[in-house]
């Protein structure tokens, strides 16, 4: 069930919505079943001779006394407006029932506590099978405004209330860090223009992603504007600063043409200006993402970076482990887009997803998760795609969006759980389409029965417990070709395998064998590793060398001479 509190001024309007056919002839029979006073209440719906008029003047009878009171000036957003709607799937309630819903409604919002008689007046209107309309009139008997602070989260959790007594579908309680839904007339607007989205939930989407993606404050704007949508910054009078933005769809007009813009908190709460800075480093030592080590190693940092992340959930760091997963958000951006083939939707399926675990009550420390944020950036930009690590990313993306899902549950974060085990389906799926065709490639390239029998003690050695359980798995012949790989790029193999088991234990892990393949596939090349080092050495030396005085000769010896000769 569920509630959506907001306010107008415009009572009649309302009225002739909620009576009239609706957008789509979609209202029918439209009557009161439930009001401050059912005698006094004229029911448009029922009794065609009384008008909305009537029932207006009824409701807005303390507004007109009050309003002589301020010398003719009505008091702001007086209109109350709640709808109130079960979930798909659910009985259809009585108008009995919904009378019970309205009264227990406006009581747990202030509206009008029982008994209170001076109450505000108030009318729950049905006109469809699923949802009322509770409408009231702000200003009580005696003049004063109702105390309505925190409405809308009183109105959930009486609601949760009601879910239980009813017998109806639990819904997850909210905690004010999930963005605005679509209005209804939004929802039909894009519905007109043949669009699977509305033009808000259109504009966060890409506002997140090139969120995830740049790395200041200008090229966010900037970035935007080059993706055709129109940005208008609002400036500090006094500073000259920018202190709020609005974006617009291009085409999404009003009737009179003109542009309808969203301001960044109204498309998501971390989408506000002062939330867009915490999450961006110092914007004047930021760098363009160099690769000459290298186009392996932003999807080696990331994979490090989502490990360092599953460990902060571990500790008792509640703001770092909040932290960890706002970056690992924006990371499943960057990872969606740098990554192609045709798991490439589940991947963008899962940002999405998981947008709604990447913020919670628990305010995050985002310093915390520098080196992430950082490395997720890096793969935004990295030049290729290096063939096994990107799957490697995948699965580390999977148990973390799984370790994700039982933190919030831990803490009671209802939606956050279901929106990080949503993900964690999204990415379970897009992990398994992508390592099929390669553990499979892997495993036709197995190495010689002789070093496969030497890979098999190593493993004995390394894990005595799982050695009978990793031999049995038929994708045992492809971890032999990923620890041939390693052994060339100058692992031991032996020393490796212990290696990676010991980042984490493998008793829990559903497939041993994939979780130690594709760690290994993470390891950085050591050959390589040696090589730039010692290139890096001799280029210090030569340098040091032009800046040192030259030595004094040494005189050589003849049989020196000769053995050098």
């Amino acid at each position: 069930m569920v509630p959506d509190v907001s306010t107008g001024s415009d009572s009649r309007g309302l009225i002739a919505y909620l009576f009239g056919p609706g957008r789509r002839d979609e209202h029918t029979n439209p009557h009161i079943v439930a009001a401050w006073d059912m005698t006094g209440a004229p029911d448009p719906g029922r009794d065609p001779t009384a008008t909305y008029s009537q029932l207006a003047r009824r409701l807005d009878h303390h507004v007109d006394l009050r309003t002589r009171e301020l010398g003719g000036k009505k008091p702001p957003q007086h209109v109350w407006h709640c709808p109130v709607r079960t979930a798909p799937g659910d009985r259809y309630l009585m108008d009995t029932e919904w009378a019970e819903v309205a009264r227990r409604v406006v009581h747990a919002t202030g509206i009008a506590p029982d008994g209170d008689e001076k109450a505000c007046r108030w009318i729950a209107v049905r006109h469809a099978d699923d949802h009322i309309h509770i409408m009231a009139t702000t200003v009580r008997a005696d003049g004063r405004r109702p105390r309505t602070h925190h409405d809308g989260q009183r109105a959930q959790a009486e609601c949760r209330k009601i879910e239980a007594e009813f017998g109806l579908r639990r819904l997850k309680s909210g905690d004010l860090t999930a963005p605005r839904t679509p209005t209804g007339a939004e929802r039909a607007k894009a519905q007109r223009q043949g669009q699977t989205v509305t033009a808000r939930h259109w504009l966060r989407e890409r506002a997140y992603a090139v969120a995830a993606a740049v790395h200041t404050e200008a090229d966010y704007f900037t970035v935007l504007q080059s993706l055709g949508i129109k940005v208008k910054t609002r400036l500090g009078p006094e500073s000259g600063d920018v202190i709020g933005y609005s974006l617009a769809a291009l085409g999404d007009t009003n009737a009179a043409g003109e542009p309808v813009w969203y301001g960044g908190s109204k498309l998501a709460p971390d989408l506000s200006i002062n939330r867009l800075r915490e999450r961006f480093p110092d914007q004047e030592k930021v760098e363009s993402p160099r690769f000459a080590a290298g186009p392996a190693e932003p999807w080696q940092h990331t994979i490090a970076a989502i490990q360092t992340a599953h460990h902060a959930l571990d500790s008792d760091d509640d703001a770092a482990a909040q932290g960890h997963l706002a970056a690992f958000g924006d990371a499943l951006y960057n990872i969606a887009s740098a990554t192609p083939g045709p798991h490439r939707a589940e991947l963008r399926a899962a940002a999405s997803a998981f947008n709604r675990a990447s913020r919670s009550a628990t305010r995050a420390d985002h310093q915390a998760a520098t080196a992430l944020r950082k490395a997720a950036k890096e793969l935004a930009y990295a030049p290729n795609q290096p063939g096994g690590l990107a799957i490697a990313l995948l699965f580390a993306t999977v148990h973390l969006a799984r370790a994700a899902a039982k933190w919030h549950e831990q803490r009671g974060h209802a939606q956050q759980a279901a929106a990080a085990e949503e993900a964690f389906r999204y990415l379970q799926a897009g992990y398994q389409q992508a390592a099929a065709p390669v553990l499979a490639d892997l495993a036709h390239r197995a190495p010689r029965a002789a070093t496969a029998r030497r890979y098999e003690q190593d493993l004995q050695a390394a894990f005595p417990d799982h050695a009978d359980r990793i031999l049995s798995d038929p994708t045992w012949t492809a971890l032999t070709t990923t620890l041939a790989r390693a052994e060339t790029a100058g692992h031991n193999p032996r020393r490796l395998l212990a290696e990676v088991g010991a980042q984490r234990e493998l008793d829990s892990a559903e497939n041993p064998v994939e979780v130690l393949n594709w760690r290994i596939t993470a390891q950085p090349n050591r050959r390589t590793q040696a090589a730039r080092s010692r290139s890096t050495t001799s280029g210090t030396s030569s340098i040091s060398a032009t800046l040192r005085p030259p030595a004094t000769p040494v005189a050589t010896r003849p049989e020196e001479r000769s053995r050098y000769r």
